[in-house]
């Protein structure tokens, strides 16, 4: 029997499509291959904190056991509340952690990238270990007595980062915390001193704290150091 021929008005299937976004995990490949080529230890940094209006960028560092890698490491952002500080406290338990403090007066003196890079390498330093290795979340480089590689997401890649990713967030929040107890009206203890309307409309009403940033501008402004915007590009005299 001959073999059948395809039509040649016959279109081909379309491709499907995945169902679901592949997710993405952090790894300890990047660590187990140094340790495999005899660099050891190496360490993870990562910072919480650039973004707010108010309180310090928190920086982490944190060399894992290879031997004691807590399960369920990722992106602080990806965990919940609860998940963060489980995992926080066996992080703490099982591998050797740094943490470093840039204040609100450093972030308006250097800007907020300089004080955050000085802050990832002091976290570095805060480390009971000496590593011959650094991974950095970001794209820059950090000043430090060794090798160290930034990592692009690497708070999503690299579970060294991530670990630190949490060691940061959890410590920052709980210190927000403090801060919201000690300035009832701001909503700290919510918020975390991040841009939503709540903290706008506290700043409005009670002015700027010593945690405060007054390089940002909302708290230039309603510091009184910065005029605010024109409500519109009329005002400026810009055509319509």
């Amino acid at each position: 029997m001959p073999a059948m021929s395809r039509s040649p008005n016959r279109k081909p299937a379309p491709a499907r499509l995945p169902l679901k976004e592949e997710i993405i995990r952090p790894t300890f490949r990047r660590e187990r291959s140094a340790y495999k080529r005899g660099i050891w230890p190496v360490a993870g940094c990562d910072e919480a904190g650039r973004g707010p209006l108010a309180g310090p960028v928190v920086a982490a560092a944190v060399v894992l056991d290879p031997d004691r890698v807590p399960r369920g490491l990722n992106d602080s952002k990806k965990l919940t509340f609860a998940e963060r500080e489980k995992l926080y406290a066996r992080i703490c338990a099982t591998a050797e952690v740094g943490v470093a403090f840039a204040s609100p007066a450093r972030i308006d003196r250097d800007n907020i990238l300089q004080a955050s890079l000085w802050a990832l390498a002091q976290a570095v330093a805060a480390l009971p270990c000496r590593p011959k290795l650094v991974y950095v979340d970001g794209r820059d480089r950090i000043k430090v007595p060794c090798d160290c590689e930034p990592v692009i997401s690497g708070d999503a890649l690299v579970l060294s980062i991530a670990a630190a990713s949490i060691v940061a967030k959890v410590t920052r929040d709980r210190l927000m915390m403090q801060i919201g107890a000690a300035h009832p009206g701001y909503g700290f203890e919510r918020h975390m001193g991040y841009s939503v309307p709540e903290h706008f409309a506290a700043l409005q009403r009670l002015g700027p704290t010593i945690h405060h940033r007054r390089s940002f501008s909302p708290v230039a402004i309603a510091d009184g150091l910065m005029a605010p915007p024109p409500a519109d590009d009329s005002a400026l005299g810009l055509p319509l």
